[in-house]
């Protein structure tokens, strides 16, 4: 079977049925997602306006109508001082996966921090996810920490590793 083409476009209001979806199952089913609880579209509509109103990006990449994936970055953490790193998460449908489209996602993630003057780009990864981990160590990013059993899901301590990429900027105005 051959890959259709891939479209990245901006996510819509009209998408977060779609994304809900996808993030539903990816907690249901995976350790990507320290909850255990799935969320409602009123939780995901908070989630899309936080980040819209606060100038992050929320992509979708579309293959042939079908919403197969997401991404996005937020605040890595509230205080003024951190305003130049950001946290990404990436997520694909179960039935799109091993396609190439979380790279798709990461890159514009990785261009739009370069736009806007990100330096920092941090992903929290569950240590048990492979794929993701060589995905993002294939962009540039490197391990900076290893937190031991910090989570539990599916009857297991779960280790979370956090991976840094560095963007060679100088600090300026970020929106």
């Amino acid at each position: 079977m051959t890959m259709e083409k891939v479209i990245l476009l901006d996510a819509r209001e009209e998408d977060l049925e779609a994304i809900l979806a996808i993030y539903n199952d990816v907690i249901i089913n995976t350790t990507a997602v320290y909850s255990e609880k799935p969320h409602s579209l009123q939780m995901r509509k908070e989630w899309y306006h936080e980040r819209v109103n606060n100038n992050f990006p929320v992509y979708v990449a579309e293959v042939a109508g079908k919403i197969a994936g997401f991404s996005s970055f937020g605040h890595f953490r509230a205080w003024p001082c951190y305003r130049y790193t950001v946290e990404v998460s990436v997520y694909v449908d179960r039935s799109f996966r091993g396609k190439g489209i979380s790279k798709i996602l990461s890159l514009a993630l990785i261009d739009r921090a370069k736009a806007m003057n990100i330096h920092a780009v941090i992903a929290g990864i569950s240590a048990d996810n492979w794929i993701s981990i060589q995905l993002h160590q294939s962009l540039g990013f490197k391990e900076v920490a290893n937190f031991k059993e910090v989570g539990y899901k599916f009857g297991r301590w779960l280790d979370l590793k956090f991976f840094e990429l560095l963007i060679d900027n100088n600090p300026g105005p970020i929106f």
